[in-house]
């Protein structure tokens, strides 16, 4: 076996292993990436970006469906779906090769296999052993998955984007990020779409109003949507799938043409042979301090979606990456703060979320002002003939700082992006009401937000 010494070991060679590229090579550290399928991981290739691609068709078909009210009369449009499918395969396939040319001009030597631990600072990747002062574990995150009998007929998110057929009919089981989001584009491309959920809430982590907001959405483009609910088994019948499940009192069956894991995803944890390199773990989550590291061995980092503590966004997955980078060649100092970044889940309309839900606020017993808006009938709303437009904005009484907001609608995935800002600079709540805004703009609408008159 080839023994080699680098100064950093990359286990994951997509955002987060990326990310902590940029500040061991600026400091001049000798850097072995390992990375067992294409480089960019899951947001690239068959995560964000593609889907973005089909989001963008089912905001088109959005539009075209509200066309009569700005008084444009137009045909039943029709999607050719394999066509869509190729175009977003078109639009991703130089993603790796042009991850590749970035890393080679970094300097950083990219190995194609699996790294597995062989010791507290020793890793091997086929017939080579690196041994590394520090090694991150950046390896993502998997599908979750359930222990239904009959879970081997489920596809994934990484089958529909590239499934050139669309089906007539699909049951997600779950009802999270990937079910909305799916969902919408499956149901306004013109399937029928169903979404089973265990808990009592869509998007449990998310804000309860907005939820059900978005969930009617959801609902009137025809989405049906079962919560609190126990799915027994999945089974064949009759060249479809049936799911059979209930509701605690009766059992109901549903089928359709695909069933899909809308269960969430995992960290990707499970072949690194973790005890072979001395970091303590349970459950499938690594146990790390407040700086991303190992508790158990000072020399491993962990960033990404094998995080267990952060949301899994690509974004986040870069910034989690760029501290480990910098904790590796300043010492371990840097900490991530997670306050103020914004998310969103891409349904049409979207929804979007930034700091605490009001559920959290009053658990914390803070004392606040929330302010809550239909904006249906504003102005704005009504010029772009939005079907749900709907924000809360929690304002903590004593220091006039924002601490959570929440939109369905209005531009919400843009908008939420000046409250993360807001929140992260400690911009108040009334100087966001004093500023001078575009108009007319779904921005000028912020000071409305916020109980201005």
């Amino acid at each position: 076996m080839v023994r080699e010494k680098f100064d950093v070991v990359i286990l994951g060679g997509g955002n987060a292993g990326i990310g902590v590229t940029g500040p061991v090579r600026h400091a001049g550290m000798s850097v072995a990436m390992i990375e067992a399928d294409l480089l960019g991981g899951t947001c690239p290739n068959r995560g964000c970006t593609p889907k973005k691609v089909l989001v963008a068709a089912g905001h088109a078909l959005h539009e075209i469906e509200r066309a009569s009210i700005h008084r444009i009369a137009i045909g039943k449009p029709k999607l050719d779906w394999a066509a869509l499918i190729d175009r977003e395969k078109d639009m991703i396939k130089d993603i790796p090769a042009n991850l590749a040319r970035s890393m080679a001009r970094r300097q950083v030597e990219v190995i194609s296999g699996r790294g597995v631990f062989t010791g507290p600072n020793t890793v091997r990747v086929g017939d080579r052993e690196l041994h590394a002062g520090h090694i991150v574990i950046a390896t993502g995150s998997r599908p979750r998955p359930l222990p239904i009998p009959g879970a081997e007929l489920m596809i994934t998110s990484d089958d529909m984007l590239s499934e050139r057929e669309l089906p007539g009919s699909v049951i997600f089981i779950g009802g999270g990020v990937i079910a909305l989001e799916f969902g919408h584009i499956y149901a306004r491309a013109g399937a029928e779409v169903t979404i089973l959920e265990a808990l009592p809430q869509l998007l449990p982590a998310m804000d309860s109003d907005a939820v059900a907001r978005l969930q009617a959405e959801s609902e009137r483009i025809g989405i049906r949507v079962k919560t609190a609910i126990r799915v027994k088994r999945i089974e064949r019948m009759n060249g479809r799938l049936r799911v059979i499940f209930d509701d605690g009192t009766t059992e109901h069956a549903a089928e359709a043409d695909r069933v899909v894991n809308g269960a969430g995803r995992i960290a990707n944890i499970d072949a690194l042979d973790l005890a072979a390199g001395q970091v303590e773990h349970g459950n499938g989550r690594i146990a790390i301090d407040r700086h991303l590291r190992s508790v158990s061995n000072p020399n491993v980092y962990v960033c990404g979606d094998a995080v267990p503590t952060s949301p899994q966004l690509s974004p986040i997955a870069t910034y989690e990456g760029d501290i480990v980078g910098r904790n590796i060649v300043e010492g371990p100092k840097f900490s991530p703060d997670y306050a103020s970044m914004a998310t969103s889940v891409y349904t049409v309309p979207p929804l979007a979320s930034v700091g605490l839900t009001e559920a959290a606020v009053r658990q914390k017993g803070l004392v606040v002002n929330v302010h809550v808006n239909d904006m249906l009938g504003w102005f704005s709303a009504k010029t772009y003939a939005e079907t749900v437009a709907w924000s809360k904005v929690i304002v903590d009484r004593s220091t006039d700082r924002i601490i959570g907001a929440h939109i369905v609608g209005h531009a919400g995935q843009e908008l939420i992006n000046i409250f993360g800002l807001a929140m992260r600079f400690g911009i108040t709540a009334s100087q966001i009401r004093d500023n001078v805004y575009a108009y007319p703009t779904f921005s000028s609408d912020l000071k409305h937000m916020l109980g201005h008159t």
